[in-house]
């Protein structure tokens, strides 16, 4: 279909009503830059032969019906200049790409060159992720960012913008740590899929990185102070319902986030949300109790609980080497003492005794 030489750049057959799979004759378009999919009913599992086009920089092949597990590359090389990935609204299961992302090489460092790559005088807008990207291939490629009515162009957008969304699929098991090598990110959407764990303190290197939502999924532990530290670009930043706990860390971007990025965690506290990270400071109470009422009055000095148990193990160790060194007579006084009714008069246990 595609012959050998093909010299095409840019392919959009977005938005038609596309079945089957991608047909591999794509791989003689040796000079294609941009490969748009979307929203069509593609149905396959993950073309990994696309990374063998040397000069593929924008993959979007989000809202499809695409499957399975991404798996790895055949070598080291694939992809060797993809900087935007959409693999949203599709099927992908598993655990998520490491293996790619590990060779995405041109998320990983800033380019310089500011040269322009098309001049074809086309003019098209896609969405990724919660943003409106336009592209302007007249002189240069640009971008336009929208966000809460906020409009932001960014020129050059082929060389400067870098961003991963893998949201809405069936991805499992933990966010890799090696995120944190994409130092050049942008965009990450990991949202709606099964994740679990801890969010990875490497996402602290994503200095540039303006978006993140991790939202409906099930990870687990606290905020990473580090993203509120260093991500000092972050414009917009969603966690909301997972099972995440602990005092939201505080910064500079973090707090022009309001209750919204944080919803539905039960276990987090602290501004935006209304919940005092001092109620949080006991241990859990495992019973159905959402009270958050403390079991011991406020403030309880469970010093004072281990210092009488340590005293009453002292003593009961040395009365029971007592009663054991005694008559038996004894012994038996005290159990029949302590087994008698409360109804019995101190004259029917005085007599107990003296028998």
């Amino acid at each position: 279909m595609y012959p050998k030489g093909c010299d095409l750049k840019v392919m959009d057959l977005s938005q038609n009503q596309l079945t089957g799979e991608v047909p591999k004759s794509l791989s003689n378009c040796k000079m294609l830059q941009i490969l748009d999919l979307s929203k069509n009913k593609m149905n396959q599992t993950f073309p990994a032969w696309l990374g063998s086009l040397p000069r593929l920089q924008v993959l979007l092949l989000h809202s499809n019906m695409f499957h399975g597990e991404i798996g790895s590359p055949r070598n080291p090389s694939e992809f060797p200049r993809l900087c935007i990935i959409n693999l949203s609204h599709n099927f992908f299961t598993g655990a998520l790409p490491v293996n790619y992302i590990q060779i995405w090489n041109a998320m990983k460092a800033f380019r310089t060159n500011m040269e322009p790559y098309i001049k074809t005088g086309l003019n098209f807008e896609k969405k990724i992720g919660f943003y409106t990207v336009t592209y302007n291939f007249t002189y240069y490629s640009s971008m336009i960012l929208t966000n809460k009515g906020v409009e932001t162009e960014y020129q050059k957008i082929l060389n400067i913008f870098t961003a991963i969304d893998l949201s809405s699929n069936k991805f499992t098991g933990k966010i890799p740590k090696s995120l944190g090598s994409l130092v050049a990110l942008q965009l990450l959407d990991l949202s709606n899929n099964n994740l679990i764990g801890p969010i990875p303190l490497s996402l602290g290197n994503l200095t540039q990185l303006e978006s993140l939502d991790l939202s409906q999924n099930k990870l687990s532990g606290v905020i990473p102070d580090q993203l509120a530290a260093q991500l000092n670009f972050l414009a917009y930043f969603n966690v909301s319902q997972n099972l995440l706990r602990g005092q939201i860390p505080q910064g500079p971007q973090f707090r022009t986030f309001d209750n919204n990025s944080y919803m539905e965690n039960s276990g987090l506290c602290g501004f935006p949300l209304s919940k005092n990270c001092e109620t949080l400071q006991l241990p859990p109470d495992d019973s159905d109790d959402d009270s958050g009422e403390d079991k011991f009055p406020s403030g309880f000095d469970w010093l004072f609980i281990f210092a009488g148990l340590g005293s009453g193990l002292v003593v009961g160790f040395v009365m029971g080497n007592i009663l054991m060194d005694r008559q038996p007579w004894l012994i038996r006084g005290i159990v029949q003492k302590f087994g008698r009714t409360q109804k019995k008069t101190r004259m029917q246990e005085r007599q107990i005794f003296r028998a």
